[in-house]
């Protein structure tokens, strides 16, 4: 493990204590109801001085963010973290250019004057601004409810009972060889209520969960150390997530286990305590070009890096380029019907899949979500686009994909959850295996390293095993793949179906300038890849 890897790690708690929240509250207050009426009446005074101040558009978020976070090592609680942020933000539409602001406080007199003050940017905003905006149109909903279709409300189930189930957790993979464990609960409840000159009044309650684990051993005669990571997935769900139903597993050649739906947390991490111990001993991997057959766990966060950031229009744009950069996956690319993978290979992005992070109903500009097309039959065909960016793309409509992770944040174009849509054949892991003959069967999110245009990277991840001869062999370590990106998708042979498609995901994802924090799903069947170069990642073999 190097020492990046560990920093990031041990700093993973910290990420989520790291974001905009005003105060700290009893675990209790997170229960607390939102006021509807008022959220209304605040909203109201928005669009009305909007309206008086002269803007041809204004939308208000009212929204209360309630994060809750547990964090432990071995038999020690760490940290306990029940955080609350409450506020308004007024974005306005004035002379062809926007204007926000937003404030703390819920009385009438504060919305009204944060909305004169997003009047008073716009209309110096408008001084300097070379092109209008363009805001594609959307018809209003009137007042409507969406939320995270969720059985057990994690913010309501009690503390004890969450160190409980983290404790025993860190136990079990004491007992099964690790000799460091920590393990963490991040519970996030995003109360939002939108409201626009369109006519909608949008109420939406969202709910995300995750339990990141890291389980250590130590060679104490030479001091070299392993990690494995847990394999599951944040989820858009709640506590049920964690009940461990057998539904939810899947079996999986080489004796392992992938999660759905449920997450058997206590059987991973003592999966997790015997694979670090075992890649202590694991021979490191030779060098060379290797079918590889990736498993969703691992194979998301590849979606999410050669995929999904490459297509945003944003950073297409070059919007992004100070912070993150920009992208090979240029619009010219798009008119000529670029090869962005094989003819199997099709990513299809949507905020609506129920159980992942990025479900919602409407996006923050009020356009309820849906699905469309990135990639079909390898040819690269949209991008991601909100509503002042439909029309770059001769598009009439938003694809609803527009967020901010506060209701102090502006909002804009963040990338939705997007998937590689699983094989149309009937296909099981194991019959993807027994074709290989030389091959790496690869699990869990790994260090990685890309390029500012999203086209060279490296990835690494949590367990290597060598495929021979159409079987799972032993274990190798220090291996990372290199590829490139279209490269890479067009040399990908086979896909599983839909039995074998899961969820991976990002739980903070940040973007932007201030930066913001989201959370995004990716989901996949397991994949093969053909002939893809692999490096030996050891600082000596």
């Amino acid at each position: 493990m190097q020492r990046r890897d560990f920093l990031g790690s041990a700093g993973l708690g910290l990420a989520g204590l790291m974001l905009p929240f005003g105060r700290s509250v009893a675990a209790e207050a997170l229960l607390e109801p939102a006021d509807p009426a008022l959220r209304k009446r605040l909203a109201d005074t928005a669009l009305a001085a909007a309206r008086e101040g002269g803007a041809h558009y204004c939308d208000v978020r009212v929204g209360r963010y309630l994060r809750q976070s547990v964090l432990t090592r071995e038999a020690q609680v760490r940290n306990i973290v029940n955080a609350e942020s409450v506020g308004v933000g007024v974005r306005v539409l004035r002379d062809g250019a926007w204007g926000f602001a937003a404030t703390s406080q819920t009385t009438v007199d504060a919305v009204a004057a944060a909305t004169q003050q997003a009047l008073a940017i716009a209309k110096a905003n408008a001084r300097a601004q070379t092109r209008k905006v363009e805001l594609a149109p959307v018809q209003g909903v009137g007042e409507v409810r969406w939320a995270t279709p969720v059985r057990k409300n994690a913010l309501a189930v009690p503390i004890q009972d969450k160190v409980a189930l983290l404790m025993a957790v860190n136990a079990a993979a004491l007992k099964n060889g690790a000799d460091f464990v920590q393990s963490n609960l991040f519970a996030i409840n995003e109360q939002k209520y939108f409201a626009s000159t369109d006519g909608s009044y949008i109420d939406q309650d969202v709910h995300r969960i995750w339990l990141p684990l890291t389980a250590t051993a130590v060679d104490k005669a030479s001091g070299k150390f392993r990690t494995r990571d847990g394999l599951s997935a944040p989820m858009g769900m709640g506590y049920e997530y964690l009940d461990a139903d057998p539904a939810g597993k899947f079996a999986l050649p080489g004796g392992l286990t992938g999660y759905g739906r449920s997450y058997d947390v206590m059987e991973d991490a003592a999966a997790a305590a015997r694979h670090a111990r075992a890649k202590l001993k694991a021979p490191s991997v030779k060098p060379g070009k290797y079918d590889l057959v990736i498993d969703p766990s691992n194979l998301f966060l590849t979606i999410h890096e050669n995929v999904g950031h490459p297509l945003e229009l944003d950073r297409v744009l070059g919007y992004e380029a100070n912070y993150a950069g920009t992208s090979f996956a240029t619009l010219d690319k798009r008119e000529a019907g670029y090869k962005y993978g094989s003819e199997r290979v099709n990513f299809v992005a949507d905020k609506t899949r129920a159980g992942s992070l990025g479900a919602v109903g409407f996006d923050d500009e009020g356009v309820k979500t849906r699905e469309w097309d990135l990639v079909r039959d390898g040819v690269l065909v949209d991008y991601q686009a909100t509503r002042d960016e439909a029309h770059i793309l001769g598009h009439k409509e938003s694809h609803g994909c527009s967020y901010a992770d506060s209701w102090s944040s502006v909002q804009f174009q963040r990338m939705p959850n997007v998937s590689l849509r699983p094989g149309k054949d009937k296909l099981s892991v194991a019959e993807m295996i027994k074709g290989v003959e030389r091959g790496l069967y690869i699990h869990g999110r790994g260090s990685y390293s890309i390029d500012q245009q999203r086209y060279n990277a490296q990835f690494g991840g949590q367990l290597f095993f060598e495929i021979k001869n159409g079987e799972v062999a032993g274990m190798v370590g220090d291996a990372a793949y290199q590829i490139r990106t279209p490269e890479f998708w067009a040399s990908c042979s086979a896909i599983c179906d839909e039995r074998d498609f899961r969820l991976g995901g990002s739980f903070f994802d940040g973007k932007g300038q201030p930066s913001q924090v989201s959370a995004v799903s990716h989901g996949a069947a397991t994949a093969r890849f053909d002939a893809v170069n692999v490096i030996n990642t050891a600082r000596a073999l």
